[in-house]
């Protein structure tokens, strides 16, 4: 378990902080991440890398010459948010384009995709590079729905050390897409991580059986076996990796980079004895070994577990992997010391302004605030019962990070409210603020909610059912542009589209706000009933999704109770 901490919700900003600050050399800290603290060549690629925190040396320990320039660090287990992704991109940024490369989640892809439309709008060239490497997650014909785990490493370094021998965007891209495709990672676990504060693992595995192809932020394995000894793990790794070798590959002659990764509680010791029949078993198959990696490099926080990645090298990804470099958790060869940075020439990206406001806006986004407030309650209370029902086929997060983020997006209301900002301000501040503690696809999600609901409500006007209704509307388009989520992907969409249809039926009736939401009301809690029975197509309980039927969807009970629970606040703000 996670024993040393001061407040669990502060535990990974003080981590990124005590980095940076043994590691001021390497490091320097900006908004939402890290930075390199040394120059690097002007008109270079700016390799920047990223997701939830609690996996270190990835993603802040791999930034370094020789290896990434930047990375976001979002909350435990969590995507970073857009804004965080930006700030961090724009701190790193030399003057030749970013590429931005992450593990393949669907709240990373929603969040680094909005952060690469922003940095183009800037005129700052950026691509996207995913990482796919777990054999586990999807078969090869879905390769790009497989998930990234340990197979970071391999794509990050060859990117970095590209854009370090000053090629462009382009080939940089191309040479992290060909990584990625050599790439190839499988996994085991004995028993699954304790986050901070937490009273129990996200999962537990029977006493002397391990899960098979499990997922690095807590995510249950896809089979149970019993605990093998080291050189018959040894033999599963190996065996399941070379069933899947690229195209174009034979394993005969063929040169590979093994990496074996501890992923938190394993000890080095341990991996050495199982490292020792892998490399037995690779050379029995007629590869060639290059410079492996054995040790802690993807890590899930206290998980105690195993997996295997096999980069398959070409003679110039060879070259690329045996580059120098220099990172706080990663170090290969010797690098030529690069001059210090100066702080000040760093950009810092800010967002405070403050637009102007009628006084019946300002009197709403007291009510806003208030409403946010009992959100904010409603998660706090169903918390554990959340995380419960997302534990049985995704990470188990989802309470935790609906209560992150209600929690900062309160006071992120309040302190707009505060400083005198109509509803509309409010609510994209809440929003914002929402993504970048909580991160995740529900933190994605909840940021377009509010910011939708606040476009509709804007800072003028006084609320009115076809406001509510329309923003309710708003939303829902926002949230399907921009998740791609649709009708039946076991997802808050089920929720939210018969919520808005109801709503808005309601207020083209002419019905006023109170009465609009009572009547939709029911209507969401029966949507997120009628969950239980659909199979998730979308996020992280999608590769187990069988053992979600009979479960309801923990984003769509969530919704549900969350619009239960404001039927009060409404009827206060329509007296008032």
């Amino acid at each position: 378990m996670t024993r040393l901490f001061n407040d669990p919700s502060d535990f990974p900003e003080e981590a990124r902080l005590g980095l940076v600050a043994a590691h001021r050399d390497k490091l320097m800290a900006v908004p939402g991440g890290v930075v390199r603290s040394t120059r690097s060549q002007p008109g270079t690629v700016a390799v920047v890398v990223g997701g939830g925190s609690g996996h270190y040396p990835t993603f802040a320990g791999l930034v370094g010459q020789g290896l990434a320039h930047g990375a976001v660090m979002g909350n435990l287990f969590c995507s970073p948010s857009a804004q965080q992704v930006y700030s961090v991109a724009k701190a790193a940024n030399n003057g030749g384009g970013v590429l931005l490369s992450f593990g393949n989640y669907a709240g990373d892809v929603l969040h680094f995709g909005e952060a690469r439309e922003r940095l183009i709008a800037d005129g700052i060239a950026c691509e996207i590079v995913l990482v796919t490497d777990d054999v586990a997650s999807a078969p090869l014909a879905e390769l790009d729905k497989r998930r990234g785990i340990a197979g970071d490493l391999t794509v990050f370094k060859a990117a970095a050390a590209a854009a370090e021998n000053g090629l462009s965007l382009e080939e940089v891209v191309q040479v992290a897409k060909e990584a990625n495709r050599c790439t190839r990672s499988f996994g085991v676990a004995f028993e699954g991580c304790t986050l901070p504060g937490a009273a129990d693992s996200l999962f537990h595995v029977p006493e002397g059986r391990m899960a098979i192809g499990l997922g690095i932020h807590g995510e249950p394995g896809i089979s149970e076996t019993d605990i093998p000894s080291a050189d018959g793990l040894a033999k599963i790794l190996v065996d399941r990796l070379l069933e899947e070798v690229p195209e174009g590959i034979s394993i005969k002659g063929a040169r590979v980079a093994p990496i074996l990764n501890g992923l938190g509680t394993v000890k080095y010791e341990e991996l050495f004895v199982i490292y020792r029949k892998v490399d037995e078993l690779l050379q029995e198959a007629g590869v060639t070994i290059i410079e492996p990696d054995v040790g802690e490099l993807v890590t899930s926080l206290d998980m105690a577990g195993v997996s295997l990645t096999l980069f398959w090298l070409d003679k110039h990804m060879e070259s690329l992997w045996t580059a120098a470099a220099d990172a706080p958790g990663y170090r290969k060869g010797s690098v030529t010391p690069a001059q210090a940075l100066d702080p000040a020439e760093v950009e810092v990206v800010t967002q405070d302004e403050i637009p102007e406001a009628s006084d019946a806006s300002r009197q709403l986004a007291l009510g806003v605030v208030e409403a946010l407030e009992v959100l904010a309650d409603t998660v706090n209370a169903n918390c554990e019962m959340l995380g419960q029902i997302d534990a049985v086929a995704g990470d188990g997060d989802h309470g935790i990070g609906m209560q992150r983020g209600s929690k900062a997006a309160l006071e992120a209301a309040k302190e707009a409210c505060d400083r005198g900002a109509g509803a509309e301000t409010v609510l994209q501040w809440a929003g914002q603020r929402w993504s970048d503690k909580a991160g995740g696809t529900s933190g994605a999600i909840w940021r377009v909610i509010l910011k939708a609901m606040g476009e509709s409500l804007g800072n003028q006007q006084p609320l009115s059912g076809q406001r509510l209704a329309a923003g309710v509307v708003n939303a829902r388009q926002q949230v399907m542009a921009f998740g791609k989520a649709e009708l039946g992907d076991k997802t808050l969409v089920d929720v939210l589209v018969p919520f808005a249809d109801a709503l808005s039926l309601q207020a083209e009736k002419g019905q006023g706000a109170v009465a609009c939401w009572e009547s939709a009301a029911p209507i969401a809690s029966e949507a997120a009933e009628a969950t239980r029975q659909l199979i998730p197509r979308v996020g992280r309980a999608r590769p187990l999704a069988e053992k979600s039927v009979g479960t309801p969807d923990a984003g769509s009970v969530s919704l549900a109770l969350i619009v239960q629970a404001l039927i009060p606040v409404l009827k206060k703000c329509q007296a008032s």
